[in-house]
């Protein structure tokens, strides 16, 4: 059974994280969202949506497809990404996704390095543990730096990494606009009301647009489809680690099972202790 939806969307689902962030007209939203991130790195005045799909220079290329893409007033491309799962070898699609930006700045033909790049950027918003760091750090700012002396290099390439399930900071505790915006991602769509610390303009803003009553019918739809996607793939995910987990019970026992065999210990006690069928004891 599927939990009931909340007052606000999800902003974590396909749709909620679109419809929040990925409308021209609301890019206010956004340019606020990624000023706390870069805040004392740089400032965002201004946005501009591009498409999020790009293909290669050939067909041998892969085509790959952004959840969001934006240039800033400087030309400064930002790609945000939202994860819901660990996937494998994912800091390589981080960089991947990096390269191909940088790659399309050369012009074709061009037979000198005349060229300046443009700075590039990928904020990967993430519901799980990256790369099983076992630091309570919830949000991971990676550059490209002198491994001797921890100078930065290279200062047009950065990725940041938030980690959602590491922010564990309760409403009393937040201090800063950062902390509400993890605050706001990760709880947002539990809430039957607007946090009284949540007063800034932006905040307000967004909480009107994903009250789940304001959606067009078209719009709930989608939204419904969508959410049913989520939970139907995080039940799938429960439901394997939940298997996962028995399997390795089972193996346990099994090797607890021969070892007491060994020792001559009778089948139905084998039995009673491991949770084992007498059949399965027997095949020992």
């Amino acid at each position: 059974m599927h939990p009931k939806p909340g007052r606000f969307i999800d902003p974590l689902s396909d749709f909620g994280f679109k419809h929040l962030f990925g409308n021209e007209p609301n890019k206010d939203i956004l340019i606020d969202f990624l000023n706390e991130l870069f805040k004392g790195q740089k400032e965002i005045t201004d946005l501009t949506y591009n498409s999020t799909e790009h293909a290669g220079d050939s067909e041998e290329f892969k085509k790959i497809f952004f959840d969001l893409l934006c240039t800033g007033k400087n030309g400064e491309q930002f790609i945000i990404e939202m994860q819901r799962a660990e996937q494998r070898n994912f800091s390589d699609r981080a960089v991947f996704y990096t390269s191909r930006l940088i790659n399309e700045q050369l012009p074709k033909g061009e037979s000198h390095w005349n060229v300046e790049l443009k700075e590039v950027y990928l904020i990967a918003i993430l519901e799980f543990n990256f790369k099983h760091n076992a630091s309570d750090c919830y949000l991971h700012n990676v550059s490209l730096t002198n491994t001797d002396t921890g100078e930065i290099f290279y200062n047009k390439l950065g990725y940041k990494f938030l980690e959602l399930v590491k922010f564990v900071k309760t409403e009393a505790e937040l201090e800063t606009d950062l902390d509400r915006w993890f605050y706001l991602l990760k709880h947002m769509s539990h809430l039957d009301k607007v946090p009284a610390v949540l007063n800034k303009r932006v905040f307000q803003k967004i909480f009107k647009i994903a009250e789940v009553g304001n959606l067009t019918k078209e719009e709930k739809a989608m939204y419904d489809s969508n959410l049913k996607a989520k939970w139907d793939y995080e039940n799938s995910i429960a439901f394997a680690e939940e298997k996962a987990e028995e399997r390795g019970r089972h193996t346990e026992a099994l090797i607890i099972a021969l070892e007491m065999k060994k020792d001559g210990f009778p089948a139905a006690q084998i039995a009673k202790l491991t949770k084992l069928s007498i059949e399965e004891i027997e095949k020992l």
